[in-house]
Formats: structure tokens, sequence, C-alpha cells
């Protein structure tokens, strides 16, 4: 079997700081490579009642709380704050976690924050057009001493980011669905690509559109979100209908359940299809146990 490196995507929301330490440890100490947390102030997806811990403050935490694994966002919305605001704290958190930040960039989607906040909920390329150039924005003051950059949305005069991160840079994982320019975006500007919740099928058709648009498809990372539900099959809607709200059972398809063999064969067909990272998407209540068989039982045999 191809090598696939795993990772851990928890959604800080329905749950407790307490129990968000506890998976972020569980997920380390079992052998995972990577976790991250998504950036919502509401319950996603929407309209969900209930708590969500905001997403610069739980990445810093995340790094201060590992020691080993790749601490992530998937992925930042470019209409929450100015680029120059989100580098220099990517900046801060590379720092934190010693060079393991990996940054998560993405156009925004979740339309019940833009509005309940007053920021403006704007057409879907006009929202592209603001990611592409937060992208940018956030790699110059990454890299160079000083920035002067005029854009559409952002206007920088010898901006400064210090300190540079400790990596030189870190990746910009460009969070991307939309076939007909958010993909071309993520391959013309990203060093790596992921994408949530979709069958091995649409996620090697969406690959092949961002690699043909990468200027080195080589170095570029690719990875899936798929959902993780330790649950028999008939009680799987269910289980994901308490993590996912009413979506949970059109999710059936890009949920990793069942026995280890069952699991293992659905990630050998993600890996065909070019995931390099297979990434389990968690919502609470968070099964620790299950994760644990997952890391012991699954992970073991894409290793080589």
């Amino acid at each position: 079997m191809p090598e696939v490196r795993f990772g851990v995507h928890t959604g800080p929301q329905m749950c407790t700081m307490a129990e968000l330490r506890d998976v972020w440890r569980t997920a380390e100490a079992a052998g995972f490579d990577w976790i991250s947390v998504w950036d919502h102030f509401y319950p996603a997806p929407s309209p969900l009642e209930g708590d969500c811990f905001e997403a610069v403050a739980c990445h810093a935490a995340l790094a201060t709380l590992t020691s080993r694994v790749r601490v992530g966002s998937l992925v930042y919305s470019a209409g929450y704050r100015h680029p120059a605001v989100l580098a220099n704290a990517g900046a801060t958190i590379d720092h934190l976690s010693d060079g393991r930040l990996e940054m998560g960039v993405g156009a925004g989607w979740h339309v019940w924050e833009y509005e309940g906040y007053g920021i403006p909920f704007e057409p879907t390329g006009t929202r592209l057009r603001r990611m592409a150039e937060a992208i940018e924005v956030v790699r110059l003051l990454w890299t160079q001493e000083t920035t002067d950059y005029e854009g559409e949305f952002f206007s920088l005069k010898a901006a400064m980011c210090n300190p540079k991160p400790v990596q030189t840079p870190p990746r910009i994982w460009v969070g991307a669905s939309g076939e007909q320019v958010a993909l071309k975006i993520a391959g013309r500007l990203g060093d790596a690509w992921n994408t949530p919740f979709c069958s091995p099928q649409d996620f090697a058709r969406k690959r092949d559109i961002v690699l043909e648009h990468a200027p080195d498809p080589d170095r570029l990372e690719t990875a899936v979100n798929v959902g993780y539900v330790d649950a028999p099959p008939d009680r799987l809607i269910d289980e994901l209908k308490i993590r996912f709200g009413p979506v949970g059972e059109y999710m059936v398809d890009s949920v990793l359940a069942g026995d280890a063999d069952t699991v293992a064969e659905r990630v050998q067909e993600y890996a065909d299809a070019g995931a390099g990272w297979v990434i389990l998407a968690l919502r609470a209540p968070f099964e620790l146990s299950a994760l644990k068989r997952f890391a012991a039982d699954v992970i073991p045999r894409f290793r080589s």
C-alpha cells in the first residue's frame, strides 16, 4: 500500500476545552501526524446552536499542548481577518510550535456568521479573489523584509512581519472545492490543497484540476477530510446527525466506518485517488477509544 499520512481535524464546537485538550493529546500519543482546528464563530454547519471556540486562540493552544504533530488550520476565512493580522498570528504560532505550523486559507462560506457580525458576505467570485490576495499577502510578509502590495482588497506599504516564521516559510494550504475557479486558485497559489467530504472519485477529479494549474505539481501536498464514526450501520446516520446536524444523513459516502479492514479499504481508495493525507474530521462527542483503535489497526497498514 502507498504511504499515507493521517491527521485529526477537530471542530472546536459543542464541547468543553478540557474535551478538546483530551482529543489533541490522544491523537498525538496515538501516532497521528497532524491535528487541526477550523475557523468558525458559530457551530457548523448552521444553523446549529451551542458553543464554538475561536480559531486563532485554539490554534495557539494546540501548538503549545503538543510537541510532535503538525498543527494546522482548515481553514481561516479570508473575510474574517486582514491577511497581515493572520500572517503575524501564523508566524507567532510557528514559533510557539517550534516550526510545526500548517496555515490554511479559504474563501469562507458560513453566511450566518457573516450576517450575525455584520461582515459583508460577498458573491462567490469576490470572496475567491479576496482569498487569492490574502494568500499572496501572507506569503509576502513571511518571506520579504518589507512588503508593498496594491490589490483589489488589500494595500500594504513597507509592511513588516517580524519575527519571520521558524519555517522558511510554512506551507499555505488552500481549502477549495469549486471546480470552475477555486481549485485553479488552489493549484496556482497553494503549497497544498485540502477538500472535505467527497468520494474518492470526486477527490481524484478535483485533484487533477488542482495539479493542472500548479506551477510544480510534484511538490503540492493534497489532503481529504473524511468523517470517522465508530457506529454500526444501523446507527451511522443517527451518529452523524448528532455531530453534523441534519446534513449528516448525506455524508455517508465520505465517512469511514466499520471494522478495520473495511476502513482500510476505503482509505486505500483515497490513496489511489492521490490523497497524500487522510484527515479524520471529528466533532463532539469525541470517541477517544475509537481514535486509538484507528491508530493501532489502520495507520500501520499505510506505513512503509
